[in-house]
């Protein structure tokens, strides 16, 4: 499915209402990974009703075990179209059999798309519909095509947030958990310079940063974009080993810790939204 204006053209898929491209008409340029199944086969899928990993991939439910892999369900799970406009698609995804049996909640989740000149921005609505509180988490994980511009390279680029920052990142595990103590990071700057190696070691995890917006950016091209995110209070940056992209993720939620209980009621950064409430995020892209 795809939406247009003077500027951009995205095209999302129904499975996981993941983008497929996002390309920007005044320069010619595509901005979204190719999804090369060689090095990670994704290109924006959505993280719901987990981010990351649960210990041993499990969790607890009053008392009762439940299996979920990694990110959770929806990224696999086919969206139905339940809004079009000029200038934005919603896709919705409804609690059924098969997500009852990893997750025994009732939920309605929507991802709407607009696009507004050269601006791209993805919503999330999550609502209950259950008779008792539900917990979730949600998060974006839209992969940067990095080198943007023909005859760069990835090592030309780097990120710029939009205020210092002074916190250290989160390592993880073997098994994708996040480790007791993070390591020391930023230092009052807010630059992270792109290379291949800095992802060696998985994804960057940072928690409670100040800024709101992360820039790519390029000494000698004017081209890049700037993500800008909101009430997200972790950040991932991450990119498969030696790849072209990397990924900017804004998060409602955060992977189990080393020592979890596997308590989804007590899991770090989880959100609870009672019956009849709705949750609403947004980020967006603006492309340059």
């Amino acid at each position: 499915m795809q939406l247009e204006n003077s500027q951009l053209r995205i095209s999302v898929a129904p499975k996981g209402a993941e983008l497929q491209s996002i390309f920007n008409k005044a320069n010619q340029l595509e901005y979204l990974w190719s999804g090369d199944p060689a090095f990670w086969g994704k290109k924006s899928p959505v993280l719901f009703p987990i981010v990351g990993g649960l210990k041993n991939n499990h969790y607890t439910y009053n008392g009762t075990s439940y299996q979920l892999g990694r990110h959770g369900f929806a990224r696999d799970l086919a969206f139905t179209l339940t809004a079009h406009t000029q200038d934005s698609l919603s896709f919705t995804l409804d609690a059924n059999e098969t997500t009852q049996e990893q997750y025994p909640f009732l939920f309605r989740f929507t991802i709407t798309y607009t696009i507004d000149r050269n601006v791209l921005t993805c919503h999330y609505q999550v609502t209950n519909i259950d008779i008792k509180p539900i917990f979730f988490s949600v998060g974006a994980h839209p992969a940067f095509k990095v080198p943007l511009v023909e005859g760069t390279h990835f090592e030309d680029y780097y990120l710029q947030f939009n205020a210092k920052e002074t916190t250290g990142q989160w390592p993880l595990s073997p098994e994708g958990l996040i480790e007791t103590t993070p390591v020391p990071f930023f230092h009052n700057n807010n630059q992270i310079q792109l290379t291949k190696s800095l992802f060696y070691g998985d994804a960057l995890v940072f928690k409670g940063l100040n800024s709101t917006a992360i820039s790519l950016c390029h000494h000698a091209t004017a081209h890049g974009f700037k993500f800008s995110y909101d009430q997200f209070p972790y950040m991932g940056i991450w990119s498969a080993k030696d790849a072209d992209f990397v990924c900017i993720e804004p998060w409602c939620g955060i992977a189990d810790h080393v020592n979890s209980t596997g308590d989804i009621k007590k899991k770090e950064g989880i959100q609870l939204l009672l019956p009849g409430e709705q949750f609403n995020r947004s980020w967006s892209v603006e492309l340059f």
